[in-house]
């Protein structure tokens, strides 16, 4: 059963830092490109960031570029997100994704999901 579980969410105020976590299981992900999504309250998910297989080529949405980074350990099926500078509209629960179309935004192209994790930013 393939399985993606994040951790690493919370509270933080406006300007600070968190790292989230997503711990993968159950096939081979790193051949799979990792990526991180968002859903606030009344809106669509958004693609925030993705990692190729390899870790060695990554993307941002325009909204995060600068301020969070993704990276990956394939020896521990692991996908990190590090979010600097936070600010009060980064607040969303936050999904860890896998796909083998590594360049996508599209959520519907993205094949495993995990839970999510709540990401709250106080102003």
């Amino acid at each position: 059963q393939a399985q993606l579980v994040e951790s690493g969410g919370g509270l933080v105020q406006a300007g600070g830092s968190l790292r989230l976590s997503c711990a993968a299981s159950g096939r081979a992900f790193s051949s799979y490109a990792l990526g991180w999504f968002r859903q606030a309250p009344g809106k669509e998910r958004e693609f925030v960031a993705a990692v190729n297989w390899s870790g060695g080529s990554t993307y941002y949405a325009n909204s995060v570029k600068g301020r969070f980074t993704i990276s990956r350990d394939n020896a521990k099926n692991t996908v990190y997100l590090h979010m600097n500078t936070l600010k009060p509209e980064d607040t969303a629960v936050y999904y860890c994704t896998a796909t083998t179309q590594y360049g996508s935004m599209r959520h519907y192209e993205y094949e495993y999901w995990g839970q999510g994790t709540q990401v709250t930013v106080s102003s």
